[in-house]
């Protein structure tokens, strides 16, 4: 019982699933969870964001505007650099990922938070999307041509026989490399902070302090890989869009 206890109030039970809303349809459990209410908090707040910066549309942008404005072209500049103005009409989906990915990793550092992107069921899921969106898109553009993408350009074809497989390997593992790399950390950091503020009730108000500035500094510093990690999934979206569009 001990070990039942202090496993229910150990670093990893802030990534517990909980019903909010039981539904079964079907004998399948589809209930509405923790997870997909922040999912929802996401969504409603980017609805809100741009819903507040485009109401008005001044030509001298206020605060809220100028922030749109800001994400929109850093966003479309990411698309443009690394997939070609080609890719303009998939920047849409690439813009919401971003945002999609960016709010919920900020949601999981406010208190009480839950971060979805923790889970791989939640990043897997996204790169699965991508993965099978990009691979279709490539073959749509270039038919069989696309097998070329696995064959380095100026090959020697005795060569081809260690180089194809490796390449076919390299990008069937897409979707597990990014999922991977989006759950582990932040999965790694919301554990370590959860760790250290233990460290602070046990500690008590003599040293509880050290534990605490080091809870502030890894607090910033998630708040930066929580931007990074949106940025970095998106930059290789687009890095894959370029290659089912532009192949080599």
């Amino acid at each position: 019982m001990a070990h039942a206890a202090e496993g229910a109030h150990g670093p990893m039970e802030q990534f517990a699933i909980h019903n909010l809303i039981p539904i079964h349809v079907g004998g399948v459990d589809i209930s509405y969870t923790n997870s997909a209410l922040f999912m929802t908090f996401a969504v409603a707040l980017t609805g809100m964001l741009f819903w507040g910066a485009t109401r008005r549309r001044l030509m001298v942008p206020g605060r809220w505007q100028s922030v749109a404005e800001l994400i929109y072209e850093f966003v479309a500049d990411m698309v443009k650099s690394n997939a070609g103005k080609q890719a303009m009409p998939y920047f849409p989906f690439v813009f919401t990922l971003f945002l999609f990915i960016l709010f919920g990793n900020f949601l999981g550092l406010m208190p009480y938070g839950f971060t979805f992107t923790s889970h791989i069921a939640v990043t897997a899921g996204m790169a699965v999307v991508i993965f099978i969106g990009v691979t279709v898109l490539g073959f749509v553009k270039h038919g069989l041509h696309f097998f070329s993408l696995f064959v380095p350009p100026g090959t020697p074809l005795a060569m081809c026989f260690i180089l194809v497989p490796l390449e076919l390997f390299s990008y069937l593992i897409r979707p597990l490399t990014l999922s991977l790399r989006l759950f582990a950390n932040m999965l790694a950091g919301h554990v370590l902070l959860k760790v250290l503020a233990g460290f602070i009730i046990a500690l008590g108000l003599v040293f509880g302090w050290v534990p605490l500035l080091a809870v502030f500094g890894i607090t910033l510093l998630e708040l930066l890989v929580a931007f990074l990690q949106a940025y970095v999934f998106a930059l290789l979206t687009c890095i894959y869009l370029n290659d089912a569009i532009n192949l080599h």
